[in-house]
């Protein structure tokens, strides 16, 4: 699935769209995505043309994101060959928390990063997931637990006044 397929599947977009294929996907259990560090992302935009790798080290902020818009694919594809376009459905995927991250050496520009996110359990509007992101066949980053909840987007809407 390739970056076309991605848009299609969440509501990012360029800067914040961070997954750049799904390599394999299945419904209901998990998914491998990838994603490729370069000095073009927007984080390195200030960064000289030789900066230090303390300076180049891919925001963890930005690590977790990627993870979770991979986590959010796997969340929205319901069955094979029935994905919930995101930006026609009218519930809104949120962030309900993260616990036990762990983070195992920085990535750099010139990584490609595989994102895997096994789901462990789903309720009618909240999910939880699992997985780690690797680099070069070593673990870089493991996510315990992430929990996402969907809501009706309509009650998401600031308020008139």
């Amino acid at each position: 699935m390739n970056s076309v397929h991605v848009e299609r599947l969440l509501p990012h977009r360029f800067p914040m769209l961070l997954v750049d294929r799904v390599l394999d996907l299945v419904p209901g259990e998990s998914v491998i995505a990838s994603k490729a560090i370069t000095r073009n992302e927007q984080c390195y935009r200030k960064v000289g043309l030789h900066g230090a790798d303390a300076c180049l080290e891919y925001p963890q902020t930005l690590l977790i994101e990627s993870w979770g818009q991979t986590a959010g694919i796997l969340a929205t594809w319901r069955s094979p060959g029935e994905p919930i376009e995101a930006h026609e459905a009218d519930r809104v995927m949120l962030l309900g928390g993260l616990t036990g991250i762990t983070f195992h050496r920085p990535v750099l520009p010139g990584d490609v990063l595989l994102h895997r996110a096994r789901l462990s359990r789903a309720l009618s509007d909240t999910a939880m997931f699992e997985g780690e992101t690797l680099c070069d066949g070593e673990v870089v980053m493991s996510v315990e637990r992430m929990v996402m909840a969907f809501r009706p987007a309509d009650l998401l809407q600031p308020s008139a006044g």
